[in-house]
């Protein structure tokens, strides 16, 4: 039996891949240090737990959730917008609950994408959003994301024929993988030109708390007119470190949000009760980890970039997320490097051609191993690359 076109089609996502490669050196015999996957290794809030633990005894918790999920804890993300942001939200009608950002993502496109529309997407980026569009059965125009525009989408240079057709236009900042930040005045520029074209936009903010040396991240919603023309996902996964905890949100544009919850209902059975509790918990309690995971994430960062540049690059810090972003020295491909550095100093980068044609010539850094481990990944770089040149 022939798989579906909508699965041959599908690339081998990027992290199965990277997760096969350090599996099969480890078999070897090789100690692999893995700065390839951005996962948090810090642990989730204590209270945090203690909520689910609590929550878990409870037998109301033990049937079907609401596929919208818990109004007590879309109520609790409308008070986190309304502190961090000053945003105001409708729980009942602007918030919807997800298993994770990622399973919002990937099924956004399915709410308005029929087999032929455009959603614009950028290069290089989360392969989720590309990914989306291609199993709704639409095709992806890709938006380059360029060094010399600060890896911001120039959107001048879509062409307007692409715009009319297009639905929706992804959008990640905090970026990854480039590490990149957006201000209001960028967010203003893709609120018009969503208007003029008749879109949808779809933020992805996941790294929004993941920010360093005093700045802070806007959200997409603080732009006037943004709740008019999109949404914004966001989840506990990056600033609580719950990633395997899978419990996200979409907030905004209350139709789109509707739609959303509508295709949910009919595929998935929300997140457990227990979960959202413990969500709630993260969102309202105490939030002195979230100084620490950035302290943390700081260090780390200097220690990569301050590491690399002793080594012959020319790198800024990154103001957010917990990526570094970094160009490949001269005579390699991103996937060459990122074979060189495996093979030879046991280390694990991501190369940036994963993220889109126009991350080739990059690598990505995760931030999320120990500062000690770090410190060795640089000093086994140094050993096999020495100097290098650009």
């Amino acid at each position: 039996m022939q798989e579906a076109r909508r699965i041959r089609e599908l690339p081998p996502y990027l992290f199965a891949r990277i997760e096969k490669k350090i599996a099969e050196a480890r078999e070897r015999g090789v100690d692999i240090i893995s700065l390839g996957i951005g996962d948090p290794d810090m642990p989730t809030p204590g209270h945090v737990i203690e909520k689910l633990v609590e929550q878990a005894h409870n037998p109301e918790n033990h049937r079907y959730p609401t596929s919208e999920g818990m109004l007590a804890f879309r109520q609790a993300v409308a008070e986190w917008y309304k502190n961090l942001y000053n945003v105001e939200l409708d729980p009942r009608r602007e918030v919807v609950t997800l298993i994770g950002s990622k399973e919002g993502i990937a099924h956004i496109s399915f709410c308005y994408v029929d087999p032929g529309d455009v959603n614009l997407v950028p290069d290089p980026g989360y392969p989720v959003y590309h990914i989306g569009t291609l199993l709704a059965g639409g095709e992806s125009y890709f938006m380059p994301l360029k060094a010399a525009n600060g890896f911001l989408p120039d959107l001048r240079e879509i062409p307007s024929d692409v715009a009319r057709r297009a639905k929706l236009m992804f959008l990640n900042y905090p970026n990854n993988p480039t590490g990149a930040v957006a201000d209001l005045k960028f967010f203003q520029e893709v609120v018009e030109f969503a208007k003029n074209y008749d879109l949808i936009v779809c933020h992805d903010a996941a790294y929004s708390e993941i920010t360093y040396d005093g700045y802070r991240a806007p959200s997409f919603l603080q732009t006037p007119g943004a709740k008019e023309v999109g949404i914004e996902f966001n989840s506990v996964s990056k600033p609580y470190n719950m990633t395997g905890w899978r419990l996200g949100w979409a907030c905004g544009r209350a139709d789109v949000v509707e739609a959303l919850g509508r295709l949910k209902s009919n595929i998935d059975s929300g997140v457990f009760q227990a979960v959202q509790y413990a969500g709630i918990a993260a969102l309202t309690g105490p939030q002195d980890n979230l100084v620490e995971v950035r302290r943390i994430y700081q260090e780390r960062r200097d220690i990569i970039v301050d590491g690399l540049n002793s080594l012959g690059w020319r790198l800024e810090k990154p103001k957010a997320t917990f990526y570094v972003w970094a160009p490949v020295p001269k005579g390699y491909t991103s996937a060459s490097f990122a074979e060189m550095v495996l093979e030879k100093a046991g280390v694990i980068i991501t190369p940036g051609n994963g993220y889109g044609n126009h991350g080739e010539g990059y690598f990505r850094i995760a931030l999320t191993i120990s500062k000690e481990r770090m410190q060795e990944a640089i000093e086994r770089l140094r050993a096999v690359l020495g100097k290098v040149e650009f």
